[in-house]
């Protein structure tokens, strides 16, 4: 039976939910906002079920990847409406076109993120692009194995922990499931997520949301822009908020790691100890790195893991270029190494209940000193 003391070794993948046969285990969402086990004890027959399915305890032994690559697709289309190289939006593509199945990551109507499965390419836009915050994983283990067992070929995209619980979930290894891990820089918390669109909703009465985009390339994939379109109840009127990613609240509280899920802040996964066949990012520091790659509007790094990884990206039409891991991680921070907690989370959360406004609070917590930002120009001068 789980024994959860320390929440820094629970990555939220609902694994152990899904996997108990008597259904003792559900999710509970804690003041922070993400999901933890609990276990009804008058249920549990002890079965261990729920143990040797959570990627935390379980960890595979490390390995290397097979080959770091660059890549972004030739269609600029789909190249603008995905967050760097397209490549997700290939594959998939290509999974739909065998008579497959996609899982991912979309917003439900209330503007959550869930993971579910589309069989339709229609569909494949809900799926494409970044969305920074933790997904619901829901009962979508259970219906990615009964759709193996009935012989689909199916594709499952997630965070490493995700993906690692999903294979302990099967517990066995099928050769119709492809599985695709995103470069995660941790996952923020949903609570923070809907606290910041109630204030959005909140100072734009009559308004309701009709799309969001955390990544807009509009002016190029390095300057990208948080984009919220809001439309009127009553008539044709449509309001957009848009700004730098960097001036976005919700954005500057999770990339400096105010939000974040502890179990993200010493990933115990990462790269080497990911189950995934094929691990994509974005290739930022490009244009030092690698400038004859350069791309306005994107380009990804893949870490090809598997043999059914390369088997695979060998089938498509893409633009690829072996790259040195070394060199990109300089640009990635988070690729290889644990982050840094904002040093006022505790106290971020511990009053959040007290606050009147969310921006205005939130906002407390992540300005930016002027000597902090002589910091950064520094390290970016030095990475140089």
């Amino acid at each position: 039976m789980l024994q959860l003391t320390d929440k820094h070794n629970c990555c939220g993948c609902e694994a152990c939910a899904q996997r108990c046969p008597c259904k003792c285990i559900t999710m509970q969402q804690d003041i922070e906002g993400f999901l933890y086990p609990q276990i009804d004890l008058t249920l549990c027959t002890n079965c261990g079920l729920c143990e040797k399915t959570c990627p935390i305890i379980n960890l595979p032994h490390s390995q290397k990847s097979k080959q770091v690559l660059a890549a972004k697709i030739k269609d600029n289309d789909i190249l603008l409406k995905s967050s760097s190289g397209g490549i997700f939006s290939l594959i998939a593509e290509y999974i739909l076109q065998q008579n497959g199945i996609v899982f991912g990551a979309k917003f439900n109507d209330k503007w959550e993120v869930i993971h579910d499965y589309t069989e339709n390419s229609d569909n494949l836009d809900e799926f494409r692009r970044s969305k920074y915050v933790q997904s619901r994983i829901g009962e979508s283990f259970k219906k990615t194995e009964k759709f193996l067992k009935s012989g689909k070929l199916v594709l499952f995209t997630g965070t490493p922990c995700q993906i690692n619980g999903l294979k302990l979930y099967l517990k066995k290894e099928y050769e119709n499931l492809y599985t695709i891990s995103i470069a995660c820089h941790g996952v923020p918390s949903p609570k923070i997520w809907n606290l910041y669109l109630n204030e959005i909703i909140t100072t734009n009465p009559n308004m309701y949301i009709s799309s969001i985009n955390f990544r807009d390339k509009t002016n190029g994939w390095t300057n990208y822009r948080f984009k919220l379109e809001l439309h009127s109840t009553s008539c044709d009127q449509q309001t957009c908020i848009q700004m730098n990613y960097r001036d976005n609240i919700f954005m500057k509280a999770f990339l400096q790691n105010l939000i974040l899920r502890p179990s993200c802040e010493d990933c115990k996964i990462k790269i080497h100890k990911n189950l995934s066949d094929i691990t994509i990012g974005d290739l930022w520091g490009v244009s030092e790195t690698y400038p004859e790659l350069g791309s306005e509007l994107g380009i990804s790094f893949l870490l090809i893991n598997t043999n059914k990884g390369e088997l695979l990206l060998n089938k498509l039409n893409v633009e690829k270029h072996t790259i040195d891991l070394n060199k990109i991680r300089i640009y990635n921070g988070g690729l290889l190494n644990k982050f840094q907690p904002h040093k006022d989370r505790e106290v971020y959360f511990k009053n959040l209940s007290k606050m009147k406004k969310f921006s205005c609070y939130t906002n407390r917590f992540v300005q930016i000193t002027f000597i902090t930002k002589l910091k950064n120009k520094f390290r970016q001068y030095l990475k140089k």
